[in-house]
């Protein structure tokens, strides 16, 4: 009998790969070592050379490039993993980005163009994403993005995030409802601050991140692994009855709020 945290056989995307300091690159490293075949996306062409020499790290996964706004690299994503295996069990978006300005300032003072554009990559991608999967997952699968705490309570300095965050968990709920009868599972990973370069761009993000460590009840930041194995677990047998999860990987962090 396979053990139900196996993923042998399992295939599927990764989307948001930067460096080795991603999310997605925890989870493409964790999804390999339980032995699934994964595909790793990158945003821009100016990361390809921090990527690349990343690859025998997560099992020497197949790197494509894919900026979600471009319908033609999002298309050729999905038609490379249709070709490849004939299906995806797994999709991860591992994406967010609101311009510095707008994510800097309050939201009452967010303009309508950084507030769209934010919507669009860290939310309505998401949603594309997984409309391209839908016809991939024929036996059921598993989608996955990225949240935090500051989508449900306001967290100083998080800003224009958090309003994106709460739409992107409301859509992983209704995605849920929606794909559940075809046996696709979607969940919403938070973890807690980490040092990766997207939080990097919030403004005193290192002051939470010490928050984090010192107030935590587990007393440490969440790791890109530790995000990796939830992802694992929820892709696997081990997770089959469990969608529609706001899930927290965050050393309790958010108990202290």
């Amino acid at each position: 009998m396979e053990h139900p945290f196996s993923l042998a056989g399992k295939v599927g995307i990764v989307a948001g790969l930067a460096n080795e300091n991603s999310i997605a690159f925890g989870c493409a490293q964790a999804l390999s070592q339980a032995g699934a075949d994964v595909l790793v996306t990158y945003g821009t062409p100016k990361a390809e050379r921090f990527v690349t020499p990343l690859k025998a790290a997560m099992g020497d996964p197949e790197l494509m490039l894919c900026d979600v706004q471009d319908d033609q690299q999002l298309d050729a994503l999905f038609a490379r993993a249709k070709e490849k295996w004939g299906r995806v069990d797994f999709v991860v978006h591992s994406i967010a980005f609101a311009p510095l300005d707008d994510l800097h300032g309050r939201v009452v003072d967010c303009s309508r163009e950084g507030f769209s554009l934010a919507m669009d990559i860290s939310c309505h991608s998401f949603i594309r994403m997984a409309k391209q999967a839908e016809p991939l997952m024929p036996d059921g699968g598993t989608l996955f993005n990225m949240s935090y705490y500051g989508a449900e309570k306001a967290v100083d300095n998080y800003n224009l995030m958090g309003p994106v965050k709460a739409a992107l968990e409301s859509t992983t709920r209704y995605l849920a409802a929606e794909l559940g009868p075809k046996g696709i599972r979607v969940h919403a990973i938070s973890p807690g601050p980490i040092r990766t370069r997207a939080a990097s761009g919030l403004k005193e993000f290192e002051a939470l991140a010490v928050d984090g460590e010192t107030r935590s009840p587990l007393r440490r930041l969440a790791t890109v692994q530790d995000v990796g194995h939830a992802v694992v677990y929820l892709s696997a047998d081990a997770g089959r009855v469990l969608t529609g999860l706001t899930h927290y990987v965050d050393a309790g962090h958010h108990l202290r709020f």
